[in-house]
Parts: C-alpha cells; sequence; structure tokens
C-alpha cells in the first residue's frame, strides 16, 4: 500500500492489528512517497473486501487530523518459496581494503591476516555495510585510522551500530554513538555484545538537536549518517564536538542535496576532503582549513 509518509505509523499500525502480521516500510527518496508492505501467510478475504476496510481504516485515519494522501491498494499472491534462505543471498560479505571484513552470520567467509572482523546480521535498524552510504563511512573510517595514534570517534545516528562496532574493531577509542530512535539503540548495544566490543563503546539515546550547543568532549573522527536539512541545521553542534585536525564524515544526503551541504560546512570553515556519489546518494568527508578553525555562524 503507498500512501503519504505522515499517515506511514497509523497505516501500519491498522495492517497489524487487521492482519496480525508486521508491516515493512519503504520511503523512496526522490517522490517522497512511502509504501507499507504485508504479508498474510494464510489467504485473506477476497480483494473487494479488503479494499473497502482499507479506505475504511484510511477515513478514521483522516478524521483523527492525519491526511493520508491519494493512497493505492494492490494485492498480490506470492509463488511459495524458503524466504527465510531466499533473503540470504542479498546480504554478502564486504570488505573494506585489507582493514575490516564485514559479514552475515550465516557466511563462513574468514578475515585475512591484520582484518578486523564484524558479524551483523540485516535487521529493523539501518546500516549492514551494503547500503552505499554505509559503504563510504566504513571505508573512511579505514582510510582516517593513524595506526599507534589514539583516536576518538562519535557517530551521529548509528543505526544497527555498525560504524561504532567497526570503529571499536579498528582501533579508535573511545567510541560514542547515539540515534534518536530507542529500537536502534537496543539493537546497537546487542550487535556490539555479539562481537564483544559492549565495553569499548557507549551508546545512547539522544536527539541531534537536544544536543548541548557546546561541548568540552572533542572527537577525532565524527560520523553524521542524516538527512541534509539535520545536517545544515545542526551544523554548530556537530562542529564544537570536532577537535582541530579532526575529520567529519556526512553521508545519507541525496545527490541533489549535496551542494547545499558543502557550502554551509565550508562556511563553517571545513574544507570537503573526499567525495563519492552513488546511485542517488553523495558522500562526503571535511576536514578543517588551516586557515580557518574558528567556527562561524
Amino acid at each position: 500500500m503507498t500512501a503519504a509518509h505522515e499517515a506511514e505509523d497509523a497505516v501500519g499500525a491498522f495492517l497489524e492489528n487487521h492482519f496480525g502480521e508486521k508491516p515493512s516500510t519503504y520511503i523512496d527518496a526522490e517522490t517522497g512517497k512511502t509504501t507499507v508492505t504485508i504479508y498474510c501467510r494464510n489467504k485473506p478475504t477476497s480483494p473487494a473486501v479488503v479494499r473497502a476496510q482499507v479506505a475504511a481504516a484510511l477515513q478514521r485515519i483522516a478524521r483523527c487530523g492525519v491526511d493520508p494522501g491519494t493512497p493505492s491498494v494492490s494485492l498480490a499472491k506470492l509463488k511459495p518459496q524458503d524466504w527465510a534462505e531466499s533473503w540470504k543471498r542479498h546480504f554478502k560479505p564486504i570488505e573494506i581494503g585489507s582493514a575490516l571484513l564485514i559479514r552475515p552470520s550465516w557466511s563462513r567467509k574468514k578475515p585475512g591476516k591484520g582484518q578486523a572482523l564484524v558479524v551483523l546480521d540485516p535487521g529493523l535498524s539501518f546500516g549492514t555495510g551494503q547500503h552505499p552510504t554505509t559503504a563510504f563511512c566504513l571505508r573512511q573510517l579505514a582510510a582516517r585510522r593513524q595506526s599507534g595514534r589514539q583516536q576518538s570517534f562519535l557517530d551521529i545516528g548509528t543505526g544497527s551500530g555498525i560504524l561504532a562496532i567497526a570503529a571499536a574493531k579498528m582501533g579508535y577509542q573511545p567510541v560514542r554513538a547515539f540515534d534518536f530512535d530507542p529500537a536502534a539503540v537496543r539493537i546497537a548495544r546487542e550487535n556490539a555484545r555479539r562481537n564483544r566490543e559492549s565495553r569499548a563503546i557507549h551508546f545512547f539515546q539522544q536527539d541531534v538537536s537536544q544536543l548541548p550547543a557546546r561541548s568540552s568532549k572533542k572527537y577525532s573522527v565524527i560520523c553524521a549518517n542524516l538527512i541534509s536539512t539535520l545536517l545544515r541545521a545542526q551544523k554548530e553542534r556537530i562542529l564544537n564536538r570536532l577537535e582541530r585536525g579532526g575529520i567529519l564524515i556526512v553521508a545519507g544526503i541525496l545527490k541533489s542535496e549535496f551542494e547545499s551541504v558543502r557550502k554551509a560546512y565550508e562556511a563553517a570553515g571545513l574544507q570537503l576532503k573526499t567525495s563519492q556519489a552513488k546511485k542517488e546518494w553523495r558522500s562526503g568527508s571535511f576536514g578543517w582549513q588551516k586557515s580557518k578553525l574558528t567556527l562561524r555562524a
């Protein structure tokens, strides 16, 4: 079912309550449309009845003040197959040079000499290394790691915790990571525990817009995997946590919006060091300009 983004939670709640199955949600970054999908183990009533039930639910949602837009409803019969195994074909091990191997638990691939290993299965939180923005962040973490030097790391919008776990595996210390979503924080902690990095990483729930404007704690590397509006609006809060000589890695940005982010951070005294575009996304890393170490509004 496709509907307006504002109605996502309400539509998902209706489908779960009505069909007794957990829905999944996909947001098209270009169109802004949200698709809420539910897979029924048992054949539901006739399509006409299902459509009528959904239409009635949408009317109730609209009466509560949530605009569902102009939704469309589609039903399809899927061929029987072993879903538990077939979806695994899409998640392969990822190697970040000679520094890091990320693999799902069902893979038997072993790390090479000197490679740190992160075992991470796809879950509800964003971040398995498969997405181009996450992969860029991982490569930058590996490239910026200086052997024999203590480097701290802050992960803003940690999701599954993959970047924080990878950073700890590669020797960053201390490592701190937060996310607005309490479920993400819970999953990130569990992933860290499975990778034996619980004590090395401090995970906490936090809204980046509610961080103290100033901070005495500075970090060698900060990763902010956030949408462009947040990156621009919270620029000062982010940069007031970046040490002089430090690196800021930004990701999760649409190609069409990257230039506005670049201009905002260069105006604050940073310089674009590395940038990569893949599919509809663009990511980049910034470092302080030597002649502009003072943060400007």
